[in-house]
């Protein structure tokens, strides 16, 4: 029980040493700045909207991106990513009744190498060539937007000059089950990719979040535009390090926001699942050890401290003397309590109880099964299914193929 014990009290430092490094990622202080002195003139924004099966969504999102609160020219671009369930037509109808352009683009089929969000980003891309705004909005089809979201980005982008500059949005926690995993699901993203060390120019780290990337138009087609990250699962991730890394050598920038949020519904655990299986092996690089690596990260990091403490505690109960116990409980509760406090800012952020604090392990160890499955959907033939499209790796065409 000592060698149990010991693990626990190792898990503890790394607790200790994530609560005071790694970039602060449990905070949620990351928030657009306040610009003081907006643009001169207003620079044009053309917002790209790849959508696939989204009718249900778009009467509630379409509407207030073409509201947009935005003093400069704006244009909305959506791409109907071959849907079947009359995306386009609710799109040209809600475009209809709006006083800002609204142009709909036919998607075609993706080329082999390509996955499907970013070959609709492509074509939307495509399809604004001839406008000279300079950024371009990337959006997904379930994002609300604020009045004035989109003023704030801007002025924050004009006054820091920043290629990119994204938002996590606000993501819906209405049913239990999403108020149980959503929160997590944003917390573990943070802790993966420290948004101070993303902020930080010429620091390693790279991401971005897809439901709200503005990004300069220069900047993208001197990085080698969205084709340099056509197979990429994770676009946002992929578009932030594009940007940020050579050729692109940008400067970027990565906070939360609750004025734009995603009403896209998770109505149980399957649909939860799914969101997260889509991807995760694809975020490992398709590397057997890197499973196995995180899976036993998973387990040691969030797993072993309640285990240790419920253990020691119950050995001491049971008169087990010893240093052995005393270490397992004292050990499991400090690791314990301390990933808790590092939850704790992300559950006020989404305005739940702080009881949920010490739940944080049993949603790991789902987050660690969800992992494991994508990796067998992977060897099945069914990684990153999505709206009953299987984004399968397969080898490039040739440049020519690839382009829209």
């Amino acid at each position: 029980m000592f060698g149990f014990g010991l693990l626990a009290a190792l898990a503890a430092v790394a607790w200790a040493v994530l609560l005071t490094g790694h970039g602060g990622f449990w905070r949620t202080s990351q928030r657009l700045p306040v610009t003081r002195r907006p643009p001169s003139v207003w620079p044009g924004v053309v917002a790209v909207v790849p959508a696939r099966d989204e009718a249900a969504v778009l009467p509630d999102t379409l509407p207030t991106l073409l509201a947009q609160n935005y003093p400069g020219p704006l244009a909305v671009t959506l791409v109907d990513d071959n849907s079947a369930d009359g995306t386009g037509v609710i799109a040209a109808e809600l475009g209809a009744a709006a006083d800002r352009p609204l142009r709909v683009v036919p998607g075609t089929p993706r080329p082999a190498g390509w996955a499907g969000k970013p070959w609709a980003m492509a074509q939307g891309v495509a399809a604004v060539a001839a406008d000279e705004a300079r950024y371009l909005l990337f959006t997904d089809a379930d994002i609300a937007w604020g009045p004035g979201a989109l003023r704030a980005l801007v002025a924050a982008a004009e006054a820091d000059d920043r290629d990119l500059v994204s938002q996590m949005v606000r993501l819906r926690t209405e049913t239990g089950w999403e108020r149980a995993i959503i929160p997590a699901f944003v917390y573990f993203f943070a802790q993966l990719y420290p948004f101070r060390w993303v902020n930080r120019p010429g620091g390693r780290t790279a991401a971005a979040a897809g439901g709200c990337m503005l990004v300069r138009r220069d900047a993208l087609a001197a990085a080698g535009g969205i084709d340099r990250i056509g197979d990429a699962l994770i676009d946002d991730v992929a578009l932030g390090r594009l940007l940020k890394r050579p050729p692109g050598s940008g400067r970027i920038w990565l906070g939360l926001t609750t004025a734009i949020r995603s009403v896209r519904p998770y109505h149980g655990l399957t649909d939860l699942w799914q969101m997260v299986a889509r991807s995760a092996y694809n975020q490992l690089r398709y590397s057997p050890l890197l499973l196995i690596g995180t899976l036993l990260g998973l387990a040691w990091l969030y797993a072993l401290p309640p285990v240790s403490a419920l253990v020691g505690v119950a050995a001491l109960a049971a008169g087990v003397g010893g240093a052995g116990p005393v270490l397992c409980a004292a050990a499991g509760l400090a690791g314990w309590a301390v990933m808790a406090v590092s939850f704790g800012p992300m559950l006020r952020l989404y305005q739940l109880p702080w009881w949920r604090a010490p739940l944080l392990p049993a949603t790991a160890v789902l987050y660690a099964a969800m992992t494991a499955d994508s990796a067998r959907r992977h060897y099945a033939g069914r990684g990153g299914a999505w709206k009953g499209r299987v984004e399968i790796r397969e080898k490039a065409e040739p440049e020519k193929a690839r382009r829209p």
